[in-house]
């Protein structure tokens, strides 16, 4: 590699790890505002959304230590750090997807309705727009570096994107029509993204551990 092509690559893995510390940062913020405003306003959607900023938390974590790893030493196996976080994130969202599941259903038998769900409007549209962004740039970067785990990484911020719509869709209708289910309903979104993202993590966990066996 030459010297131009190494400043490069260095200049794209700093972008990575930005990207990455980023992404932490933001979804522990959006974490907490949402938790607090969905128990405020007991919106089941907008709180499920909480939940899951905290878990992308935690994916985060995994991939800023991955990003680290191959920035210093690209040849070095996955290590056991980057396994474990994976799993912890693939069983919570399971949890998440069965707490959501029946929280749902008594909301709906109870015929429970939050106090408003103007707070999971704005919060989806500025997690929109954030996202989007962090997609662009993580596709941008991924492809510079020729990197398949960033890629990865961009396609489950896209998650995020539907995610945040699924908010967005729910607290736009009740703000509008007052209809109380519409906030299990979207609700029912979030856990089938849920139930999506931990199959893949743990998928993804497996994976690492057959190419520890054929490095083996």
């Amino acid at each position: 590699m030459t010297t131009l092509a190494q400043e490069s690559a260095s200049k794209y893995w700093q972008a990575a790890l930005w990207l990455a510390l980023f992404t932490i940062f933001y979804n522990f913020a959006e974490g907490i505002i949402s938790i607090y405003f969905g128990v405020e306003d007991e919106a089941l959607t907008l709180f499920g959304f909480g939940i899951d900023s905290f878990i992308e938390v935690m994916s985060g974590i995994g991939i800023l230590a991955m990003v680290l790893r191959i920035r210093h030493n690209p040849d070095t196996p996955r290590s056991q750090f980057e396994r474990a976080a994976l799993r912890i994130t693939g069983r919570a969202f399971y949890l998440l997807a069965a707490g959501l599941a029946a929280t749902a259903i008594y909301n709906l038998l109870t015929g429970h309705k939050p106090a408003t769900t103007l707070p999971g409007l704005v919060i989806s549209l500025i997690s929109i727009a954030v996202m989007w962004a962090l997609v662009a740039g993580k596709r941008k970067v991924g492809g510079a570096l020729n990197s398949a785990p960033i890629l990865a990484d961009a396609n489950c911020t896209m998650v995020c994107i539907y995610m945040s719509v699924v908010l967005l869709a729910s607290s736009l209708i009740y703000q509008f029509t007052g209809f109380g289910f519409v906030d299990s309903l979207g609700a029912v979104g979030l856990i089938y993204f849920s139930v999506s993202e931990g199959k893949e993590a743990f998928e993804k966990a497996e994976g690492m551990e057959d190419d520890c066996c054929e490095e083996d």
